[in-house]
């Protein structure tokens, strides 16, 4: 049995039904721009929790997985303690992450963070052949209680197994903390690119032609691409936090 196919038209036909849904496609692009601009207006709350994580070079503060950069993004892995393998949807996820060293241009990290012991962490990343980006454990912290990706009842709805998945934006001013964004479910679906990822922080892709508030940081497009060579730049930022 053959799968089904799309009509077979005339020229002038594929012509204007692809004119048609190009226009569609453009109206959905212009709309997403104006979310993203909303979404750097958006107020932000302090984050004053003491948490502890664990990645491979030892024990790190929430601070510390700004690796000295402005804003943070952390993909909260869904990977219990008792699990012995990660979510497939989040390695989906994982999967399609961009290289870092764009979103390091634009003084922004990339974390995953897991509940789950750091050795099941690393087994995990080892056989996926995942190289970035850092991978922490949060276990024995409420972060990700607090941050709401964790319930005590493991029939909790939306969760498997009292885990859910999705992502949180932290905007560093020195040493305090702030939590601007959060989302999940199918929030995460579109994820991959590096633009996709910047515009859902403060500061966006903080290129002049966005539409931001007054002092945000901006440049003209692509001005902003690290100029290092790719092979030194992928061995340079192998680095984890």
């Amino acid at each position: 049995m053959t799968a089904p196919l799309p009509p077979i038209v005339s020229e002038a036909e594929w012509r204007a039904a692809l004119d048609a849904q190009i226009t569609r496609e453009k109206a959905h692009t212009r709309e997403r721009d104006r979310l993203s601009a909303a979404r750097r207006r958006l107020p932000m709350v302090e984050v004053r929790g003491d948490y502890a994580f664990e990645g491979p070079a030892g024990p790190l503060t929430l601070l510390d997985l700004f690796a000295g950069r402005r804003q943070l993004i952390v993909y909260h892995f869904m990977f219990g303690p008792d699990w012995e393998a990660g979510c497939d949807g989040c390695s989906w996820v994982v999967d399609a992450m961009t290289h870092p060293a764009h979103l390091h241009a634009r003084d922004t990290s990339l974390v995953l963070v897991s509940r789950a012991p750091l050795d099941k962490l690393e087994r995990y990343r080892a056989r996926m052949g995942w190289h970035h980006p850092p991978w922490v454990s949060s276990l024995g912290s409420d972060f990700n209680r607090d941050m709401g990706v964790t319930s005590d009842d493991c029939c909790a709805p939306d969760t498997d197994r009292g885990e859910r998945h999705g992502v949180s934006v932290f905007l560093r001013d020195g040493e305090r903390v702030f939590r601007t964004y959060f989302t999940g479910r199918r929030g995460v679906e579109y994820l991959g690119s590096l633009w996709s990822y910047l515009d859902l922080t403060p500061y966006g892709r903080q290129e002049s032609w966005e539409e931001s508030p007054p002092g945000w940081p901006q440049t003209p497009p692509y001005v902003w691409t690290p100029d290092q060579p790719v092979l030194t730049r992928i061995n340079s930022f192998q680095r984890v936090v």
